[in-house]
């Protein structure tokens, strides 16, 4: 019996065909023409990617960790999955360009595996707020490099900009983000629990997304829907709590497509809002329209922030405001792949432009004992174009179209 450092610490296996991915090749190609700009301004000879969002963008390859490292390694002419042998086939078939399978028999065999696919270098770009100090210390140890340049920032870039085949899939996502909304607000009974609403338009989402693109990978698309004190957060787990008349609630859905996800987030009520509640719904929805006039091709993020703080401010209501007013939409964002040089935020002074895609989405939450207890939430997708912003959300927002009769 061979022992572990006699067995192969990587290799390659051609499991299958190649499946169709969400983009052309010449899509990929592209991404990966302009990244190899940056490396030659950077004289960096190889890329360690190690991010999901970053390995999904130049590869399409989709991966799902359980505790081990995987990698992307571009060269200026090859662009290779690292994955691990549990994942047999699968990353080969779902990438673009070739595949490394690292074996489990010794530790470090990921980090042999890197240190083929890179060959003699001994300077490399990688992902800095990603690697970890571990991995950092494998990669020196290990791998052998000794030189490292962060190219997150510059790879962060060039994704905040979509291409036209990336828009044409955040469409498909914003068009099924509706469908869960409708599902949702169908759904919507006393008696209902959290986890019901949110399954119905889950499972909506999840069907349409089947019939839209048969052949995707199903990942990741859920639902939060909250009720009562639980809107507070936008970000509060479903619970089993039942719907009451006279509840605030939060509908918000997230599908994922290949990667990609987008969101609708309204606020609804069961039954008549109260006057506070009415008061401070409509507040948020004159934002939510603010904010939207103000998005458009030359405007600048922390502008826009300002013009929606001045509105919040002049109706007493700045103190309630939760968190930025909108973010960059693309391969995993916002959920993991943060593009945080595209938010609506004070300290964000980028400009936008034709081609990026941004939500706009003003919060408000209202502690408990205040009258309005609860958390207020509109969002909506928009597409810069060279002449204005289009609107790619239609599921309708406000008290004229979601009170739901109790």
């Amino acid at each position: 019996m061979l022992t572990p450092q006699q067995r192969p610490t990587h290799f390659t296996r051609h499991n299958g065909e190649k499946a169709p991915l969400p983009f052309s090749t010449a899509e990929y190609e592209r991404r990966l023409c302009e990244l190899r700009v940056v490396m030659a301004e950077l004289g960096l000879p190889a890329v360690l990617f190690t991010s999901m969002h970053n390995i999904a963008y130049y590869s399409g390859f989709l991966y799902c960790s359980f505790g081990r490292p995987y990698a992307c390694v571009v060269t200026h002419d090859a662009c290779t999955t690292v994955a691990a042998n549990i994942d047999a086939g699968q990353p080969w078939r779902r990438s673009h360009g070739d595949n490394v399978i690292y074996t489990d028999w010794q530790r470090g065999n990921f980090w042999r595996a890197i240190r083929e696919l890179i060959g003699t270098a001994d300077r490399i770009g990688i992902e800095g707020d990603h690697l970890t100090l571990q991995a950092r210390s494998a990669l020196e140890e290990i791998a052998g490099i000794a030189q490292i340049v962060d190219i997150a920032p510059a790879a962060m870039r060039k994704r905040m900009v979509k291409s036209a085949e990336e828009i044409t899939l955040i469409r498909e996502g914003a068009r099924i983000a509706d469908i869960g909304g409708a599902a949702i607000r169908d759904a919507i009974r006393p008696g209902a629990r959290e986890i019901d609403v949110a399954m119905a338009g889950r499972d909506a989402m999840e069907l349409a997304i089947a019939d839209a693109f048969p052949d995707s990978e199903m990942r990741d698309t859920w639902v939060w829907f909250q009720a009562g004190l639980n809107t507070d957060g936008a970000h509060n787990p479903v619970t089993m709590r039942r719907l009451e008349a006279g509840d605030l609630l939060s509908l918000n859905t997230f599908p994922m497509i290949s990667g990609y996800y987008t969101a609708l987030e309204r606020t609804l009520t069961l039954g008549e809002p109260d006057k506070e509640t009415l008061r401070l719904w409509e507040a948020n929805v004159a934002a939510h329209e603010l904010g939207i006039s103000l998005i458009k091709p030359g405007a600048r993020c922390d502008e826009i922030c300002a013009g929606i703080n001045r509105f919040f401010h002049e109706e007493g209501l700045l103190d309630y405001r939760s968190f930025g007013y909108g973010h960059s939409f693309g391969i995993l964002s916002h959920y993991y792949g943060r593009e945080a040089g595209l938010e609506l935020r004070e300290d964000i002074e980028t400009v936008l432009e034709p081609g990026m895609v941004v939500s706009m989405e003003p919060m408000l939450w209202v502690p408990e004992g205040t009258p309005g207890v609860g958390g207020y939430r509109e969002h909506d997708i928009l597409v810069i174009g060279e002449n204005g912003a289009e609107n790619i959300t239609g599921f309708p927002y406000g008290p004229a179209h979601n009170v739901i009769a109790a």
